[in-house]
């Protein structure tokens, strides 16, 4: 019985898993020398948010994934 539950508790969360979107990309700006690049997370000290958000990784298409 207790193996059933669990069997069904990890279905559950893996089949949820598959509804999750993507994270939205981001144009990164650096403040020292203006270089722009395009990531999901803060690259670090020293950049600040440029433009987004984008739905693929060369921040082409905007908008959030889908």
């Amino acid at each position: 019985m207790k193996s059933r539950v669990a069997a069904l508790l990890v279905l559950l969360l893996v089949g949820s898993a598959a509804f999750a979107s993507g994270a939205p990309w981001y144009r990164w700006i650096n403040t020292t020398d203006r270089t722009i690049l395009c990531s999901q997370i803060p690259p670090g000290v020293g950049w600040i948010l440029y433009q987004g958000p984008y739905q693929e990784s060369r921040c082409k298409k905007q908008g959030n994934p889908e």
